[in-house]
C-alpha cells in the first residue's frame, strides 16, 4: 500500500469510536502520525491500542475539545511528538434532540459550544500552526445532512451544522494564502455503534435512502481521506454530502 500520508501529522477529535475512529485507522494505515482525541478516556485508549496493534502510529489524548485550553494542548501534543500539524479533522459533536417550543437554553448552548465553538477554535489554532510551518495544511469539518434538510427535533443541531459549512466557505478567504484548504463533509444516515441500539434504524434508512442502505463508517472515512489528501489540493470551501441520495428526495424517517 502506498503511504500517501507518510510524515504527516493528523489530529482527529471525537474519535474513540464510529466515524472518527475509522478515519484515524485509515490515516494511520496510510502512514500518518495520528493524535486521537475523545472525551472518554476508555474510548480514546481503546482506539489508540487498536491502531497501534495494526502497526499505526497513534497517541490517544483525552479531553473536551470544546475547551480552549484543551484545544491548545492538542496542538502542542502534535508538535511536541511529531513536529507539525498537517491535517485537522473536527469530528467531535453532540446531538441533543428536543421539540423547538420546549428546547432548554442549556441544551442549546451546549450544542453550540461543542459543535461550533470546538470546531471554530480547533481550526483557528491549527491554522496558526500551519501558517507558522509554511507548508500548508488540510482542515475538515464534520457537518450533516440536517444542515441541508429539516429534521424533526433537531433545530439547534441542524443550525450548528449549517453554520459549519458557511464557516468552511468563509475561511477560504483567510486561509488560502497559506495553502490551507478547508472543507466539510455532510454525512447522512450512517451505521455506527450508536445506531445499532435502534433495532429499526437499518431497516428504516434502507427504505428511504435511494441507494438502498445507510452509509458505513468506511464510506464517510474514505471521503474524509480524499478531502485531506494531495489529490484534493484544489478543493476548498466545499461541502461534500455523503448520504446515498437522501437529500435529493428527503423522505422523513418518521
Amino acid at each position: 500500500m502506498m503511504k500517501k500520508f507518510l510524515n504527516k501529522t493528523a489530529i482527529v477529535t471525537g474519535a474513540g469510536q464510529g466515524i472518527g475512529l475509522e478515519i484515524c485507522r485509515q490515516l494511520a494505515s496510510h502512514g500518518a502520525n495520528v493524535i486521537l482525541n475523545d472525551i472518554e478516556l476508555s474510548l480514546a485508549e481503546e482506539g489508540g491500542r487498536l491502531i497501534q496493534k495494526e502497526n499505526g502510529v497513534c497517541i490517544p489524548v483525552t479531553g473536551d475539545c470544546s475547551d480552549i485550553d484543551f484545544i491548545h494542548s492538542l496542538i502542542d501534543a502534535a508538535t511536541h511528538n511529531f513536529g507539525s500539524v498537517d491535517i485537522v479533522i473536527a469530528n467531535a459533536g453532540i446531538t441533543l434532540f428536543g421539540d423547538f417550543l420546549e428546547y432548554k437554553p442549556e441544551d442549546f448552548y451546549h450544542v453550540m459550544k461543542v459543535n461550533l465553538g470546538g470546531s471554530f477554535f480547533l481550526a483557528q489554532f491549527a491554522a496558526r500552526q500551519m501558517k507558522e510551518q509554511g507548508t500548508g495544511g488540510r482542515i475538515l469539518f464534520m457537518s450533516s445532512v440536517t444542515g441541508h434538510q429539516a429534521h424533526k427535533n433537531l433545530a439547534a443541531y441542524g443550525m450548528s451544522k449549517a453554520a459549519l459549512e458557511m464557516l468552511a466557505k468563509n475561511l477560504v478567504l483567510e486561509l488560502s494564502p497559506y495553502k490551507i484548504t478547508i472543507n466539510a463533509i455532510a454525512p447522512g444516515a450512517t451505521s455506527t455503534e450508536r445506531t445499532k441500539s435502534d433495532p429499526d434504524y437499518e431497516k428504516t434508512w434502507s427504505r428511504i435512502t435511494p441507494i438502498g442502505k445507510p452509509a458505513s463508517i468506511q464510506d464517510i472515512a474514505s471521503t474524509a481521506l480524499f478531502l485531506v489528501s494531495a489529490e484534493a489540493g484544489h478543493i476548498t470551501g466545499q461541502t461534500l454530502i455523503v448520504d446515498g441520495g437522501w437529500t435529493s428526495v428527503s423522505p422523513s424517517p418518521y
